[in-house]
C-alpha cells in the first residue's frame, strides 16, 4: 500500500518527468527565450551546483543512497548547464535547454524507477 510520502514522492518524480520533457520540447521548438547575462540567471545556477553538491555529500539513510545521488547528480548537472549558457555562442542556448530538459526528464525516470524497485 502506497503511503502519503512514497505518493508524494512518485507524484514529485512524475511532474519532474512532464517539466523536463515540456522544456526539451519548448527549446527544440525555439519557444523558449531567456535572458542568460541577468544577475538572476547567475545566481540560479550556482544555487543549483551548491543544492546538488549538499545533496551528494549530506549523509542520509543507506537504502536512500541512489535516491540521493540521483537528485543530486541531475541538480548539479542542470546548474551546470545552466551555468554554460551564459558563455556560450547563442546557437547554442537552445540545444543546451533541451539538454536540461532532457536531465529533468531523464531524473524522473529513474527516480520513479527506484520507487517502484523492491526494498
Amino acid at each position: 500500500m502506497l503511503t502519503p510520502e512514497r505518493l508524494l514522492r512518485f507524484t514529485i518524480e512524475l511532474i519532474l518527468l512532464l517539466l523536463g520533457v515540456l522544456v526539451a520540447w519548448l527549446a527544440l521548438a525555439r519557444r523558449i527565450f531567456v535572458d542568460r547575462h541577468s544577475k538572476a540567471w547567475l545566481i540560479l545556477s550556482v544555487a543549483l551546483i551548491l543544492w546538488g553538491l549538499r545533496a551528494l555529500y549530506k549523509p542520509g539513510q543507506w537504502w536512500a543512497r541512489w535516491e540521493n545521488w540521483t537528485r543530486g547528480l541531475s541538480l548539479l548537472i542542470l546548474g551546470l548547464l545552466m551555468l554554460a549558457i551564459t558563455r556560450v555562442p547563442f546557437a547554442w542556448v537552445e540545444p543546451i535547454i533541451a539538454a536540461g530538459g532532457a536531465v529533468l526528464a531523464v531524473r524522473g525516470i529513474i527516480g520513479s524507477a527506484l520507487f517502484f524497485r523492491p526494498r
